[in-house]
């Protein structure tokens, strides 16, 4: 994937993932960031249904702007470098740069998911 400064400009990605009930698709509409090659998405609070929907099938499609992609996503560790990647970079591309404190305090409750892109 290139992350070319039109990607990176894009304020939201629809996800698309395989219902771990029903089997059909589910479309959402998210915030995202780009870094090294990985998209990064949260949610505060408890797993919504595409999170739920990741953990059964990881297999994600995306449209970016006009771009299509396919990944495999999976929600970043606690303290993991993944983790710490995604959330500066969602911090970073909608608010601006931050402490590792203020990071830390603002996905406190949030699952930080990570994109690898096929």
């Amino acid at each position: 994937m290139k992350e070319s400064e039109t990607l990176k400009n894009e304020k939201f990605v629809f996800l698309t993932t395989k219902g771990r009930r029903s089997g059909k698709e589910h479309v959402v509409e998210l915030w995202f960031a780009l870094s090294n090659g990985k998209i990064y998405l949260s949610h505060e609070g408890k797993h919504t249904d595409w999170i739920k929907n990741l953990l059964k099938y990881s297999n994600v499609k995306m449209k970016i702007g006009k771009e299509d992609l396919t990944g495999e996503g999976k929600i970043a560790p606690m303290g993991s470098p993944e983790r710490e990647a995604g959330m500066r970079a969602l911090y970073g591309k909608y608010y601006g740069p931050a402490s590792k404190e203020v990071l830390d305090d603002w996905f406190e409750l949030s699952s930080v998911v990570e994109v690898t892109p096929k």
